[in-house]
């Protein structure tokens, strides 16, 4: 046993480190649990009654010398690393780098392009809270209680409650639309003796439980239009979107409304523009169909309006709702949703003096 002692003092005054590869051999080889030292402390307990505390005391003068030059070892390593990190002095003499013009997130272009639109033909802004209630993000929508949106697959929820219907109504969450805002402004707006028409726009960021892809993201952006007054038809809503169309995009592009189902309101329609990727021709962006999908829209349900305190009998009004990153990638023909997000130069660039 002291042989071997011996022999493990002599390879450790030999070995030579000069890498934190070589630092990590040393100390796998000595320090380390499944080290030779180790080995020997376990093989103490075969030596002779008589001899066991001398050559404890043998190992343990070898284990704090292997510590001891592993500790040199790292302050040594560490010194090194630190000088060749140092930062170069700055050289005060050499030229001033150029000021680069910055320039604006193509959403945040987009959005600003999609409000000046429709305050032109008298909607305003309105914003409200990311972190909603189910009761204005689901409850009040129509949204039934078995609805898979409710669902935590679907949704980030913050504090999920179960139980009665009115404890679910006070589930937390992150809003998956800005149509919480069109509940709030109709709650508002209804509040004293005649309730105040409503035309408003509602961007933000909305969050849903999505895996992240090319054509798909956890947060986006939306923006959400509604109008409530005496005798709004459906006719008031072709022709508002109908004029948004024209003017986010060009004279020429063609628009169709299709039948679908949405809670919140009664009739639904999606709104299909003809691609502005080929023209209609056929792309992998419309899937050959010659169509994208924008928007949809509908007649505000008269249940909705009940829920907010407006008499449906007397007053009528639609809705309608977009994906920014939509209208973005057909206007400069993004082509991944990650870049929105992925922060990269090269793609921000792109968009200078736009």
């Amino acid at each position: 046993m002291l042989d071997k002692v011996k022999e493990i003092y002599q390879e450790i005054e030999q070995f030579n480190v000069a890498s934190k590869d070589q630092l990590e051999q040393f100390r796998l080889r000595f320090v380390g649990r499944k080290g030779v030292i180790t080995e020997l402390f376990e093989g103490l307990k075969h030596v002779p009654q008589e001899d066991r505390r001398a050559v404890g005391q043998e190992l343990n003068g070898l284990k704090n010398f292997a510590l001891e030059r592993f500790e040199a070892f790292t302050k040594t390593i560490d010194e090194q690393l630190s000088a060749a990190d140092s930062t170069p002095p700055v050289d005060l003499t050499l030229p001033i780098v150029p000021n680069l013009t910055g320039t604006q997130h193509p959403l945040t272009l987009v959005r600003q392009r999609i409000i000046q639109i429709f305050e032109r033909i008298g909607f305003n802004v309105a914003d409200g809270p990311e972190i909603e209630t189910d009761w204005y993000n689901f409850g009040a929508l129509n949204f039934p209680d078995n609805h898979p949106a409710r669902d935590m697959q679907d949704t980030f929820f913050i504090e999920k409650k179960s139980g009665t219907e009115q404890e679910s109504a006070d589930d937390v969450l992150l809003r998956t639309h800005t149509s919480n805002v069109q509940i709030r402004l109709m709650e508002r707006h209804s509040k004293g003796e005649t309730f105040r028409p409503i035309r408003s726009i509602m961007p933000g960021r909305v969050y849903r439980n999505e895996t992240i892809s090319a054509r798909a993201h956890c947060l986006f952006h939306q923006v959400e239009g509604l109008y409530i007054d005496r005798n709004v038809g459906f006719k008031d809503l072709k022709d508002t979107l109908y004029h948004f169309v024209k003017e986010m995009f060009n004279k020429d592009t063609r628009i169709r409304f299709r039948p679908s189902y949405f809670p919140f309101t009664e009739p639904s329609a999606e709104i299909d523009i003809s691609c502005q990727i080929c023209g209609g021709s056929g792309c992998n962006i419309c899937k050959h169909s010659g169509w994208v999908e924008i928007a949809g829209s509908g007649m505000v349900d008269p249940q909705v309006l009940a829920n907010c305190g407006i008499d449906p009998e007397e007053y009528t009004g639609f809705a309608f709702g977009m994906g920014v990153e939509r209208i973005t990638q057909l206007k400069y023909v993004v082509n991944d949703l990650r870049l929105y997000t992925e922060n990269d130069v090269r793609f921000l660039r792109q968009f200078e003096g736009l």
